[in-house]
């Protein structure tokens, strides 16, 4: 069998893109919940995804391979989608709710580090020392943004909040762990756990807060969610991986997103950002990037 086909250059456009598409969602986020309330964001974007899956699929000539799955693959389905989309964003959404966008979106970065600390239970991995050190830095990052700034103080300003935005980095390397075992191509796999979450979200929704929205701005942030970030973005990093040389050269570019998206919250949602969040960002992202030390 032939090695597959890299183009460098086409694989960095693609990367660049993801990271462009990633870096402008906090922002919708926080904007759309100014009009929806996390479950009916949930409900809408969770639509728009899987039509834009399906039209993708569709586009590749592969829309069999959602009705050619085991019975084994329409279990994996269900598990999977009830982690995401259903449980990681309805947390993440209430997480967006509760705090400013300058302060979740840092903290749900760091999942990670939950990924490479699970993955020693689930997976039997060992835990590096450079994931030790990593771990340290990017959750005292975590402590600078949470106390925002007061890091000798234990006072949160919003502690459900913050917890909800860790907690969300919990339920996404669950997600990513059992999705390791999804022998699927990848955007198969993705609709099909969408499907199954698809009439979940709505029957929540009609129950809670009801499907009704009184403004079409929420409807135009949630239909943005569902196209970029769960949709165009993933499929644009996925043609990244498989068109670079190695995933190191493109897998570094995800860094710039955290910071990209504080610009996009200054000046889309208007938030003043804080010294503490780019300190505790850096943090972050220094002990993100010594985990990368462990592959090296």
């Amino acid at each position: 069998m032939s090695a597959p086909t890299t183009n460098q250059p086409r694989a960095y456009l693609l990367a660049l893109t993801a990271v462009l598409l990633w870096s402008t969602v906090a922002s919708a986020f926080k904007l759309s919940l100014r009009h929806l309330t996390p479950i009916q964001l949930l409900a809408y974007a969770t639509l728009v995804s899987l039509i834009t899956l399906l039209v993708m699929l569709a586009i590749q000539g592969r829309l069999r391979g959602l009705i050619e799955g085991t019975a084994g693959d329409l279990r994996r389905s269900v598990m999977l989608g009830l982690l995401n989309p259903v449980l990681y964003y309805l947390i993440l959404f209430e997480a967006y709710d509760r705090l400013p966008a300058q302060e979740a979106q840092p903290l749900n970065y760091t999942w990670a580090i939950t990924l490479a600390l699970l993955s020693i239970p689930l997976l039997r991995q060992r835990l590096s020392r450079w994931d030790l050190i990593g771990g340290l830095v990017a959750y005292a990052g975590v402590w600078v943004i949470a106390t925002r700034g007061d890091v000798l103080g234990v006072e949160f300003a919003d502690p459900m909040g913050v917890a909800l935005a860790l907690g969300s980095t919990v339920v996404w390397a669950l997600y990513w762990i059992y999705n390791v075992r999804d022998g699927r191509e990848p955007l198969v796999g993705l609709a099909s756990s969408f499907a199954v979450a698809l009439p979940v979200v709505l029957v929540i929704c009609a129950l809670t807060d009801g499907l009704a929205v009184g403004s079409p701005a929420g409807l135009l942030g949630a239909a943005y969610v569902g196209v970029f970030e769960m949709g165009v973005a993933f499929a644009c990093w996925l043609g990244a991986l498989k068109y670079s040389e190695n995933t190191a050269k493109v897998g570094n570019l995800i860094f710039l997103s955290p910071f990209l998206s504080l610009v996009f919250i200054h000046f889309l949602v208007g938030e003043a950002i804080l010294g503490s969040t780019y300190v505790g960002l850096v943090l972050i992202v220094a002990g993100l990037a010594l985990q990368q030390l462990r592959r090296r």
